[in-house]
């Protein structure tokens, strides 16, 4: 569930109502930040609302601090930012020292109010090489990234692509048809995958209702639903 902060607070409630409702643990990505009003510590009923998630078994994880791209880095990146990310992509086009001082903000804030994220997912999932570095000298277990959860320490890449919305943009009908097949398809064939969940998705009734019949879909055809940490740390345990 991205872009969790203090002006989005209503839509992810209603979110996590929904998927409460299904017994599914979610990922909630906190941004802890100054994005679109106040940062994420200074509301403190949103701050008493996610411990309460965290205690029936929701995991808080970090994405980003203010969720804004940054001005700089290769052309390509800058054309990521503003296209495919819409502007937010604020770790695509960091070195390390820009973006471990970042992320100190950021947890550091959460810190304040008592939440230790072990997990990042990048806005927009997109990341530098600096950023991953920085990561990783933080001590994070994991990152994501479009396709993938990134195992920080041990450097295992778990495949599963994201099903995710695009409110307002071209093929926004389509993906509203797609996203439930694909997740009736990947479950019965045992693939992981991801449901991505956004504030603006609720703008919309049809995406709302085909982001929930997937979630319906795949519980149905016997997937198990599980949060990042879950599953990094599961897949430590198995392995040889």
């Amino acid at each position: 569930m991205h872009d969790v902060a203090p002006w989005s607070a209503a839509r992810s409630r209603r979110w996590l109502a929904d998927l409460d409702d299904r017994g599914v643990p979610a990922t909630l990505l906190l941004v802890p930040g100054a994005w679109r009003g106040a940062p994420l510590p200074d509301d403190p009923a949103l701050v008493r609302w996610l411990h309460d998630a965290h205690g029936r078994g929701h995991e808080l994880a970090l994405h980003g601090y203010a969720h804004q791209g940054v001005a700089g880095g290769p052309l390509a990146r800058r054309w990521l930012n503003a296209v495919a990310a819409r502007g937010c992509a604020e770790f695509c086009a960091l070195d390390e020292r820009a973006a471990r001082g970042r992320l100190e903000s950021g947890l550091a804030a959460l810190a304040s109010v008592g939440i230790v994220p072990v997990g990042f997912t990048p806005p927009g999932w997109l990341a530098s090489a600096g950023s991953l570095a920085a990561l990783r000298g933080l001590g994070l277990q994991y990152t994501t990234s479009h396709l993938a959860v990134h195992d920080l320490r041990t450097g295992r890449r778990h495949r599963m692509p994201a099903l995710s919305h695009r409110p307002g943009g071209l093929g926004e009908r389509a993906g509203a048809a797609v996203m439930p097949a694909a997740a009736r398809r990947w479950s019965a064939r045992g693939r992981p995958f991801r449901i991505a969940l956004h504030p603006a998705d609720l703008d919309r009734p049809r995406l709302r209702e085909s982001a929930l019949r997937a979630v319906d879909a795949a519980l149905a055809a016997g997937a198990r639903p599980c949060t990042y940490a879950e599953l990094v740390r599961d897949a430590r345990r198995a392995a040889p």
